[in-house]
């Protein structure tokens, strides 16, 4: 029969409600009175005072004469047409081929080694994905347009061109020192 309602198979679980439900219904309030008796014997004391408030002094913005942080800065004319990108000489050339290296943050390369050969003295440069990278005295690495002044046994130094104030660059030397067997 569809949509029917069949008591053979409710029983069972009325039965079991009812069952489980018997226990339930006792007037065993003997651990609450207790508690109850104990709350009361014990012997009443003061309350405690509140604590001190302290007062703070209020404080009153007044925007009066300051820019508005939610407008765009407006320049005078005469400011926008000056070029301070060259101002001490210094810019990065944006018109070269980028070399591979110059991908990689510069602190994420490891010098592993040198090579000396008929064609010269080279270093070895390990790249974070774990190619390694044969570089020479002129070569760009790092992404602050680094050039490579000198390869020595133990360390690559290189000019680096780093952003100063906006619009302007300077030069930073930095060097990438051979890894110890650790970091390779």
């Amino acid at each position: 029969m569809r949509g029917g309602f069949k008591i053979a198979g409710i029983l069972p679980c009325v039965s079991v409600l009812l069952i489980g439900m018997t226990g339930c219904g006792g007037d065993d309030f003997s651990d609450l009175n207790k508690y109850i008796q104990d709350v009361k014997a014990r012997p009443k004391s003061a309350i405690e005072p509140l604590p001190e408030i302290k007062v703070v002094e209020s404080f009153i913005f007044k925007p009066d004469g300051l820019r508005d942080p939610f407008r765009p800065i407006e320049r005078k004319d005469d400011e926008t047409n000056i070029d301070v990108s060259g101002i001490n000489g210094v810019k990065p050339d944006t018109e070269r081929r980028k070399e591979e290296l110059e991908a990689y943050p510069l602190d994420t390369l490891r010098m592993v080694g040198t090579l000396r050969n008929e064609k010269g003295f080279w270093g070895l440069v390990r790249a974070k994905d774990g190619t390694i990278h044969r570089v020479q005295v002129g070569h760009h690495m790092g992404q602050n347009y680094g050039k490579i002044l000198r390869i020595l046994d133990d360390k690559i130094e290189l000019m680096e061109i780093v952003p100063d104030k906006p619009g302007t660059w300077r030069e930073q030397q930095s060097s990438l020192a051979l890894a110890d067997e650790k970091g390779l």
